[in-house]
């Protein structure tokens, strides 16, 4: 399949959350509005609810079960693995691959101070293969292939198209592997039932109102593959599910 690559920065900048070759009304199902977790006036009991909300229903659901599954079967034929989790917010997937692991040393990373002091007050923090860390996605503090595997779980769509082209080449720059996991774009006659359906109790409700915005902020295989291109013309991308099902990045250097 054909897929538009950009030339400049100005060019990835201005692309659209489906891609160069999103539809018109794709293109209206889009927000540069923030969700409560990225803004500065939203206090932390709330940013909090949404933490831990995303934590339960990873838990109850299976999700981090299955990303930790996806994480450790990259890593099958490594003995002694080295792992960076970016923007691991709760860190619920780097707790499961450390259970699941008996050698995997595991980095815990996220943007937010705030968050990173809360996951190594944890368990998570306490753990003896765990490094809990302060760190920037779009600029790892690690030497180039300082890690085996790379991985980003349901917070890609947080960046806007020029920091989240970073990501690629930053985490395959680290990395043997970089693996984004996050929500799908569906077509955009499905996306507007999946956002009819949330819209009601967005304003009641912290997760759902950040769950909307998620959704319209969430990137299309087109636009992942254009981004990945402008991170680095090398890095080569594996796309898997993304209709209803998460989506699944794996992306490596050439």
């Amino acid at each position: 399949m054909m897929v538009h690559m950009p030339r400049d920065g100005d060019d990835i900048a201005r692309m659209p959350r489906g891609g160069f070759d999103a539809s018109c009304l794709d293109r209206l199902l889009e927000t540069d509005r923030q969700e409560y977790l990225d803004r500065n006036d939203v206090d932390d009991r709330t940013k909090r609810q949404v933490i831990d909300a995303l934590d339960w229903t990873g838990r109850v659901f299976g999700n981090h079960e299955r990303f930790a599954q996806l994480a450790l079967d990259l890593i099958a034929d490594v003995a002694d693995p080295k792992v960076l989790e970016l923007g691991a917010g709760h860190g619920g997937v780097s707790r499961v691959i450390l259970d699941n692991h008996p050698t995997a040393e595991v980095t815990v990373t996220d943007i937010d101070a705030d968050t990173v002091a809360a996951i190594a007050a944890g368990d998570v923090g306490a753990h003896p293969r765990a490094t809990v860390r302060h760190m920037d996605a779009t600029a790892i503090d690690a030497a180039d292939g300082a890690y085996d595997l790379v991985l980003f779980v349901l917070s890609f769509h947080h960046l806007p198209p020029g920091d989240a082209a970073r990501v690629f080449a930053e985490g395959t720059r680290v990395g043997r592997r970089l693996l984004i996991i996050d929500l799908p774009r569906p077509p955009a006659p499905l996306h507007l039932l999946r956002l009819a359906t949330m819209l009601p109790l967005a304003p009641w409700l912290p997760f759902v109102h950040d769950g909307v915005i998620s959704s319209l902020r969430c990137y299309s295989p087109s636009a992942l593959r254009s981004l990945a291109y402008y991170g680095d013309p090398a890095i080569d991308v594996e796309l898997r599910g993304g209709l209803l099902s998460p989506q699944v990045v794996v992306a490596t250097r050439t």
